[in-house]
């Protein structure tokens, strides 16, 4: 196994350690190599947040702190960072708040509550923390004894703690520290060509490694194959990791559309999208957690086509494209047409996803998208229907309509599609497509719902769609609990 040395910064130097193999996660090494026992194992799938950590990245001449789940975050892919687990707090606000309110009981889950307040401190920039944004900032951390109302308080109670905050410039020198020209010369992937954890930083090199390496496993953040490795058991002869390829970590801006790169964080991906459809904000919270979506990526999300990830439905509706490239060139076809069947698609040998382009909101459309899980936050959905209509002189003019769920793949509603466009925008229409729609597809029965029932809320789904659209209030759990924590 030919794997380059990992180096980051923790606790005011640099950490260089050798010989880590190349799926081994970010938890196993804190634990089992570093002794850190802090950081806990929990379910090992991103999903209850024991295991959080804070990993930092210059950002525009800034420090920027994120939690992340360590247990499905690969180790290698921390090269370059910095690193905080609970063991560097040393009596941090975000601990004395926990113990003041009377936040934790068991403690095991109180590591990971912590690093993730321990990351909402310090990135706000000033002003009081509400609840809403103590119930983001923790809604990748579960806790099974104690109860969230002291865990909020103590998220609001730590602003008034006397201030301990990361010393940014010197975090920012040991970064600019790791990326001198003589350690990026001595260690980045085109000089290590056969190395087993590739992590090239131009798409140039991206492109040219893809081509040698075509059955190289790629990742874009390792919330997926995180889990192959963990729940699965699976090894990688060779890793091929996209995220700091430079050019694909930006958003772009044009006049007709919106291009997210394919290694833009889902947190950033949707910061995007919001901006432009303010009113895609709740369902850009309920996606995962607030650690799976600081680590994970748009274009991750999209190339894993998983039938249930929520992402593409959205994009479906709204029209995305995607563009992939290879040495060879690019090209860029409909985001539904890249699928093939169950977690198959048609890309070929050497060729990557780079770019999702999303179309800007028009003025006639009314756009929305609604995910069914047991759980309002971190859950994963039944089902996913998102909804872009225009509507013009009471006639639809145009429909386009994403499902997640009920397929092999996430898919376009090409028939309830057809039942609405030309038609009046009215009751007996909306009736007569919820029919259509409700027949459109064969979903299964699984733990999460029934194939009737997910057929039966795709119908009442577009019922509540029409409701909105004539200005009814949405009532649902979901904005009674947001809102009613926003006051």
């Amino acid at each position: 196994m030919n794997t380059q040395a990992l180096r980051f910064f923790r606790c005011g130097q640099v950490v260089t350690l050798s010989g880590v193999a190349t799926d081994r996660t970010l938890l196993d090494l804190l634990r089992e190599d570093l002794h850190c026992s802090g950081t806990k194992e929990g379910c090992g799938e991103g999903d209850c947040g024991a295991c959080t950590v804070v990993v930092g990245e210059e950002k525009q001449g800034k420090l920027e702190l994120k939690a992340i789940n360590s247990c499905i975050r690969l180790a290698h892919s921390i090269d370059g960072m910095a690193l905080w687990t609970v063991e560097d707090l040393k009596n941090h606000p975000a601990q004395e708040a926990m113990v003041e309110c009377h936040g934790s009981q068991c403690g095991f889950c109180t590591p990971g509550f912590v690093m993730s307040l321990f990351a909402l401190y310090e990135s706000r920039a000033s002003g009081p923390i509400s609840r809403l944004q103590a119930q983001g900032a923790l809604s990748g951390n579960l806790c099974r004894c104690t109860g969230y109302r002291p865990i909020l308080d103590a998220a609001q109670a730590m602003q008034d703690l006397p201030a301990m905050r990361v010393d940014q410039d010197a975090v920012l020198a040991g970064l600019r520290q790791l990326a001198k020209p003589e350690r990026q010369q001595a260690n980045t992937a085109i000089a290590a060509p056969d190395a087993s954890y590739l992590s090239p930083k131009t798409l140039k090199d991206l492109l040219s490694l893809r081509a040698q390496h075509p059955q190289a496993q790629l990742v874009a953040g390792c919330t997926d194959v995180g889990l192959w490795v963990t729940k699965m058991h699976m090894q990688f002869a060779r890793i091929l990791d996209l995220t700091r390829v430079k050019e694909l970590r930006r958003v772009e801006q044009y006049k007709h559309h919106i291009a997210i790169g394919a290694a833009v964080k889902l947190t950033d991906a949707f910061a995007a999208l919001v901006a432009d459809r303010p009113q895609l904000a709740s369902f850009a919270h309920r996606f995962a957690g607030l650690p799976v979506r600081n680590s994970g990526t748009l274009g991750g999300n999209v190339a894993n086509g998983s039938p249930i990830g929520d992402s593409m439905p959205l994009l479906i509706a709204l029209g995305a494209n995607v563009v992939l490239m290879s040495a060879r060139g690019h090209r860029e076809l409909k985001l539904e047409d890249l699928y093939t069947g169950y977690r198959k698609n048609v890309m070929a040998k050497g060729e990557v996803l780079a770019w999702i382009k999303v179309p800007r909101a028009a003025p006639q459309e009314f756009s929305r998208v609604y995910k069914i899980s047991k759980r309002l936050e971190d859950d994963i959905s039944a089902v996913c229907l998102a909804l872009n209509l225009h509507i013009t002189d009471g006639m639809v003019a145009r429909a386009s309509i994403g499902v997640g769920g009920v397929a092999a793949t996430p898919v376009r509603a090409i028939k309830t599609q057809a039942a609405l466009l030309g038609q009046p925008w009215n009751p007996a229409t909306v009736q007569a497509a919820a029919q259509v729609l409700r027949a459109e597809f064969s979903p299964i029965s699984d733990m999460r719902a029934s194939a009737a029932y997910r057929s039966e809320v795709l119908g009442n789904l577009l019922q509540r769609y029409w409701l909105e659209s004539q200005g009814a209030a949405n009532s649902s759990l979901e904005t009674l609990v947001l809102e009613g924590d926003a006051a």
